[in-house]
């Protein structure tokens, strides 16, 4: 490997972490009906997989129905092809998951007032990376039934809307924008179910325009593996590149996501390099994505330049102790009702029975109201198709671009502007009846009243 590409790989100062190896896995063979299956401690070793093994959040009655299920799917790509089971959500949905990318969003307003284009790129890439501290709960978020939204207007002088623009395959659309930057991503994934584990990869494009200088940058992350499914505590690793390329000039950002290996050893680590467009490092980052991210003057061959001082750029903000969901305050703060926008969308993620049913303890009920929304959701796709109607977001708009990511092509929705119109008329408004937003019912349908279609 040449030290170009060595340096690429998050590598100088820092190449030697690489060798750090994997977390320590192990086949659960003591289990009769889960032969074969690998268990992941990382904080471990081979020599207690077993026991990690019986430390899952299943009881076993569940687990063993959940097995039943799954495993015929082993190898496939699981997206769409399964309905989960509510014990293992949390109550919030993918879109509000989107929405959590914009708790640092202070280091896009730096990165769009400062002048050093190097600086830009630490600014934006740290911002990037702070989203992996929400990532690292274990609770799948709801899937979004489509035409579902979910907006926010009360963070950073922030509008930020996501619609589900797509069922099949899932897509889902944001943007977001204040005075300093606007942010556009158009997500799916992929997944491979490997029986007590899932690869993710996030087939998406994301887009940053800072405008004061107008450059567009686009950020491509690492795959994501989801460890101990069925067996063990569940956990995230990230391992991989994350690329952030200044579209307009050519500087870029690779930083690369340490592996687990054994004992925790490199779990969380981040490091790498910001490059000009010549692709000579500039700046040295390193950090944990679950703490803080700091930078620091380089030269050509990535060492610390003399006089210089690593500088912390992001550091995670406090978190309440013990919270079931691992959720941090911007996370409850994206799930209240009181944070909720004048005349709240009646498609908005927060109006959804069973994410409101499971934030309230009541399992049975969200796992009641989750089989209706999707019944009601096969319903409404038979009436549009009897009907030969296509589907057609309201905030964005389907493009021809078609984005080529390292796991598959997406097509791409564009924001049309119209929530930005809705939103001023309504905040300009002193006619708008102040309604409690709990007593808005849940409504993305295309036929709001299918029975009489």
């Amino acid at each position: 490997m040449s030290s170009k590409d060595e340096k690429a790989a998050g590598g100088g100062v820092f190449s030697a972490l690489r060798n750090w190896g994997s977390a320590v896995q192990k086949s659960v063979n003591g289990l009769l009906g889960y032969e074969g299956l690998e268990v992941i401690n990382p904080e471990g070793s081979t020599d207690d997989a077993e026991a990690e093994a019986h430390k899952g959040r299943w009881k076993e009655e569940d687990r063993d129905n959940y097995w039943k299920m799954m495993q015929k799917y082993i190898g496939a790509d699981v997206t769409s092809l399964v309905t989960l089971p509510v014990i293992i959500c949390e109550p919030m949905t993918v879109l509000q998951r989107m929405a959590e990318i914009m708790e640092y969003s202070h280091l896009l307003d730096l990165a769009d007032e400062c002048e050093d284009p190097y600086m830009r790129l630490v600014y934006t890439s740290s911002w990037a990376v702070s989203i992996y501290f929400a990532f690292q709960r274990t609770w799948k978020p709801f899937n979004p039934i489509l035409g579902e939204t979910y907006e926010m207007v009360n963070h950073g002088g922030i509008t930020f809307i996501a619609e589900q623009v797509s069922h099949h395959p899932p897509i889902s659309a944001g943007h977001a924008e204040n005075e300093h930057f606007t942010y556009d991503i158009t997500s799916k994934v992929k997944t491979k179910f490997l029986g007590n584990s899932v690869d993710v990869y996030p087939i998406g494009r994301t887009r940053v325009t800072l405008k004061k200088s107008g450059i567009v940058l686009d950020l491509v992350p690492p795959p994501t593996k989801v460890n101990n499914l069925i067996f063990g505590r569940t956990w995230f690793d990230s391992p991989g590149e994350m690329v952030m390329t200044n579209l307009t000039t050519g500087d870029k950002v690779v930083l690369y996501f340490q592996p687990c290996g054994w004992f925790g050893s490199g779990r969380y680590e981040v490091d790498g390099y910001v490059y000009n467009a010549e692709e000579e490092p500039k700046m040295l980052m390193t950090g944990k994505w679950n703490q803080s991210m700091s930078y620091q003057p380089c030269d050509q061959e990535g060492e610390p330049l003399p006089g210089t001082e690593m500088k912390e750029v992001w550091k995670v903000a406090a978190a309440p102790a013990n919270d079931k969901y691992q959720y941090t305050y911007f996370a409850h703060k994206i799930n209240s009702f009181d944070t909720t926008p004048k005349k709240l969308l009646a498609s908005d993620s927060r109006l959804r029975p069973d994410r409101y049913a499971l934030e309230q303890g009541d399992t049975s009920k969200a796992g009641a109201e989750k089989s209706s929304l999707e019944e009601r959701q096969r319903e409404e796709k038979r009436t549009n198709e009897a009907k030969g109607h296509r589907f057609t977001p309201k905030w964005f708009n389907r493009t021809d671009d078609i984005a080529h990511t390292p796991w598959g092509d997406l097509e791409i929705y564009e924001y049309n502007g119209k929530y930005g119109e809705h939103r001023a008329i309504v905040d300009s408004s002193d006619s708008v009846e102040v309604v409690d937003p709990k007593s808005i019912e849940f409504n993305p349908w295309q036929y709001t009243n299918l029975s009489s279609e």
